[in-house]
């Protein structure tokens, strides 16, 4: 007779259907990039890569052929980077203006993608369908006018020809056909040096730098030719050593040393090649001072005297007239502004859960300081239950009293400064937007005022000021040329239900243009100087240098940038401000003392009530007194007086 046993055989649990991709496009990329080691990751945000760590987009689980050579596409195209990519040798050349920058980056992509598409005809393939969808996306193909216009995507795309002979894709052809005239007129030999040189990486960022110079971007990087160039170093022996590391680094780039590449570091060359360009200045300036000893011992003229206070550099608009400073339901009608506030809503369902719970978290933590303060040892108020047992060892000792602290965090306000120029369109806006609006509301009931504002120019480059410097016969230096446009979407006084159809407004088309960082960061400083608040917190968040073509054309590369950082010194240095800046996408260290780079916006919720928590806590480790050491009381007749212990 047979017998049936009880025991069940156990099956391995079965995989996703998408696993085996996954697995496929991880292999390839980690083959591609020659690197075995690197993470990579499948989600619902933005792909990108950064420190050995790639983020690809999480596949459906029914996927169209389409759409997995869109996601092969990312890959090839991040694995592609990391092989054909030197990062030295990029930081080394990269300009320093910000639409210059954003064109060599661009440029460099397409090298690198190039590379591979030439090599592997899979590999071209997803590419294509990567761009393709790219465009589509960001709807270029209805563009009409050359300022909306990228410039930077139009020429990768030509370069991309020029290099692959690939058409560039269906949805940006218009885009490029609005650039096309202009770049082959002034850079038609550039373009060819460049689609030779493709496998050098230093000798296409040099045809590159050249491209730029001949398109009228020359003076965002003069700076760099002369720092950089090697007969230069090799002459001046006090950069003899700087000589020497830039030609390791192309013996490195010959021999095809390859490493990732963040817009963290390209980002930190202007400023060492500025300070490069003032030592020398203050060199001599030192060794003048030195040559005039005898009347160094002039009383007027002491060894110890306090330095000058530093004068601010040559900035003023041409004519103050046309700025404006502006409620943001003044711009547009109530009806489209609540169509603008669904739109927001809509794009936001599931960015808005994340942000919440970021928020919720710093709530938490500002409820518990208000609830966690308490003094001790003191003469009066609350009893204190956990110090009774000094009565048992000592009768005659006094009673020890507490009381609850105030908390000083709801004597805050804290404004959020959002940049509001062009290349801030889309998806990092729309995540600004959101992040601004939960984080106000958030405060709000903790107590906390909020202020957001905007800021941004009325025209792309140039506008009635402009004008007015025409009509006045272009007189020289004639400082900013554009009108700029101030947006208060929420005082801080407003409560926020009142105000939260207004961040509705960063979604009008045509609103974001150019962005003048300095006197934005001066009129945020000056209305938070105004409040009544004990404590004023000014959070910045933009994700570029400050830039305005009309502006930059006719005065030195670095004036706006020039300001922009006295400003900033001003108020680090001298205001009750507190100061802290995010960038997305772009290296803000080099102007803030307080500061966070994120590479994606989607990080921008968890950076923003990050570094707010931070503060918070800061400033109540400061106010929590240390335990302590009870006061010594005279003993009563009769009673042994004990010594004094500190509780801890």
């Amino acid at each position: 007779m047979s017998t049936t046993s009880n025991r069940t055989t156990r099956t391995p649990p079965k995989e996703a259907p998408t696993e085996p991709l996954k697995r496929a496009v991880t292999g390839c990329l980690r083959a591609i990039a020659g690197n075995r080691e690197i993470d990579v990751t499948f989600g619902s945000e933005k792909p990108g890569y950064a420190d050995g760590r790639a983020r690809l987009p999480e596949p459906a689980r029914r996927m169209s052929k389409q759409d997995a050579a869109i996601m092969r596409g990312h890959a090839d195209s991040m694995a592609l980077r990391m092989a054909c990519h030197d990062p030295k040798v990029h930081q080394r050349l990269v300009p320093m203006g910000q639409q210059a920058r954003a064109a060599f980056e661009a440029a460099e992509q397409t090298r690198c993608e190039s590379l591979g598409a030439l090599r592997m005809d899979g590999v071209a393939l997803n590419l294509s369908a990567m761009l393709e969808d790219r465009y589509q996306k960001a709807n270029f193909a209805n563009l009409a006018d050359r300022s909306d216009a990228p410039m930077e995507h139009a020429l990768s795309l030509m370069l991309r020809e020029r290099m692959t002979g690939m058409a560039p894709p269906a949805a940006a052809r218009e885009m490029v056909n609005l650039w096309r005239g202009f770049i082959e007129e002034h850079g038609a030999a550039a373009l060819d040096e460049l689609a030779g040189s493709a496998d050098n990486q230093t000798r296409f960022a040099e045809a590159m730098r050249d491209l730029l110079s001949s398109l009228g971007m020359g003076e965002d990087i003069a700076p760099f030719d002369e720092n950089n160039d090697p007969s230069t170093e090799a002459d001046d022996t006090r950069e003899e050593d700087s000589g020497k590391s830039a030609d390791s680094e192309e013996d490195e780039n010959a021999e095809g040393q390859t490493e990732v590449d963040t817009d963290l570091a390209s980002d930190q060359n202007p400023e060492e090649s500025e300070e490069q360009q003032d030592q020398p200045n203050s060199e001599l300036s030192d060794d003048a001072e030195l040559g005039e000893s005898d009347d160094s011992s002039e009383p007027w003229r002491p060894q110890n005297a306090t330095p000058a206070e530093p004068r601010p550099p040559e900035y003023h608009p041409f004519t103050p007239r046309f700025d404006e400073t502006v409620n943001a339901d003044e711009l547009c009608d109530p009806e489209e502004l609540a169509r603008l506030r669904a739109y927001l809503d809509k794009q936001l369902v599931h960015l808005s859960g994340i942000v919440a719970r970021l928020a919720n978290r710093l709530q938490r933590k500002l409820m518990a300081q208000q609830n966690r303060g308490w003094e001790f040892d003191l003469e009066e108020g609350l009893l204190d239950p956990a110090r009774l047992h000094r009565i048992i060892t000592d009768p005659m000792q006094a009673l020890s009293f507490k009381r609850e602290r105030d908390t000083d965090f709801r004597d805050t306000v804290v404004t959020l400064l959002l940049d509001n120029s062009g290349s801030m369109r889309g998806r990092p806006i729309t995540v600004a937007a959101a992040c601004a609006d939960i984080l106000a509301r958030t405060l709000e009931r903790c107590g906390v005022k909020v202020e957001i504002l905007g800021f941004t120019t009325k025209a792309w480059k140039g506008g009635q000021a402009r004008e007015a410097w025409l009509s006045a016969g272009k007189p020289g230096a004639p400082g900013r040329l554009n009108d700029l446009r101030h947006i208060i979407y929420k005082s801080a006084d407003a409560p926020w239900r009142r105000a939260r159809r207004n961040l509705g407004l960063m979604m009008r088309e045509g609103l974001l243009k150019e962005n003048i960082d300095g006197e934005a960061l001066d009129w945020a400083h000056n209305r938070l100087l105004a409040r009544n608040e004990s404590r004023r917190i000014l959070m910045m968040i933009s994700d570029g240098a400050p830039v305005d073509d009309s502006t930059l054309s006719v005065n030195p590369g670095n004036y706006l940038e020039r300001h922009l950082r006295w400003v900033i010194q001003q108020i680090e240095d001298k205001s009750p401000v507190e100061l802290i800046a995010i960038g997305i996408g772009h290296d803000v260290t080099r102007y803030y003392k307080r500061a966070v780079t994120i590479v994606d916006a989607e990080e921008l919720g968890g950076a923003m009530t990050d570094k707010l928590a931070e503060l918070f806590s800061e400033r109540a480790s400061r106010a929590a007194p240390q335990p302590a050491r009870p006061a010594a009381r005279a003993p009563r007749t009769g009673a042994v007086a004990l010594p004094t212990m500190k509780v801890h």
